[in-house]
């Protein structure tokens, strides 16, 4: 039997390939590919979503302060790229196998919430080390008090000896799609977009500019929240950089995956 993926297939097919050993290895069981696995909420032959965030609940705060954030972003992914993103995201919570099943997972609040437990945080910390990827989006923006104390704890707890530090500009983040000049969002915090590290790959981006503020949309279709200090300006390049970081999700150092090039030029030529 076949151990590794096809590294032709590219880093789409071996995050779900690894994800799913990284579930086996924690239930005691051997991985078996995404491929096989049945989608339980997808029609009978249908393929599965590409891109299916999924939305860590965590006890103790508001997980959720802006419910059609993620819809928002996914819907203009599905316009600007060639990958097929779900509607939205899924709710997954630390204490189940169930965000093995998440590439591209997403944290989010204002407010403190509780440390997740010793077997959660190895959960996580598992399902990043085998190629997993967590956006942490602050909605607050301060190290010291409420979300941003936690995460940044809890960032602590899962890489203990991988700092998070500034990106550089040179960062897919900042260029896998747009070339992102100014960090967006519901705020304007900090110019900075932090992460972990490890080897080519940084499993954990924070961005402390409320990204899912900036995102959200009324039942009207209106914005949820103004953007401040910059307006519009502010709320575009929010989105811009969500669209950056969910490819890079996908397929990490997106300059040399060049399966989505030429149907990007194509949408750029037409913006």
């Amino acid at each position: 039997m076949k151990r590794f993926p096809d590294p032709s297939l590219g880093r789409r097919a071996f995050l779900r390939w690894a994800a799913a050993l990284a579930a086996g290895s924690a239930l005691g069981l051997p991985g078996r590919p995404w491929a096989q696995r049945v989608v339980p909420d997808e029609p009978a032959g249908a393929l599965p979503p590409e891109l299916a965030p999924g939305h860590i609940r965590y006890s103790g705060g508001r997980w959720q302060e802006y419910p059609t954030a993620l819809s928002s972003i996914l819907d203009e992914v599905r316009k600007r790229t060639s990958i097929e993103p779900a509607s939205d995201a899924q709710v997954v919570d630390l204490s189940s196998d169930q965000i093995f099943e998440h590439p591209f997972l997403y944290l989010s609040g204002r407010y403190e919430f509780e440390m997740p437990s010793a077997p959660e945080v190895e959960r996580l910390r598992r399902h990043l080390t085998y190629g997993g990827f967590l956006l942490v989006d602050d909605g607050l923006g301060s190290n010291e008090d409420g979300f941003g104390r936690m995460a940044r704890t809890l960032i602590e707890r899962l890489f203990p000896r991988q700092p998070m530090e500034p990106l550089p500009r040179e960062h897919p983040v900042f260029r896998s799609y747009y070339l992102i000049r100014s960090v967006g969002g519901r705020q304007a915090v900090s110019q900075e977009v932090e992460g972990v590290q490890m080897g080519i790959f940084t499993p954990i981006v924070y961005c402390r500019n409320d990204l899912g503020g900036a995102w959200a949309v009324r039942p009207d279709g209106g914005w949820m929240e103004e953007c401040t200090p910059g307006g519009e300006p502010q709320r575009r390049t929010a989105f811009q950089l969500g669209v950056n970081i969910a490819l890079y999700a996908m397929t990490g150092n997106y300059k040399q995956d060049l399966i989505h090039h030429p149907f990007i030029q194509r949408r750029l030529n037409q913006s």
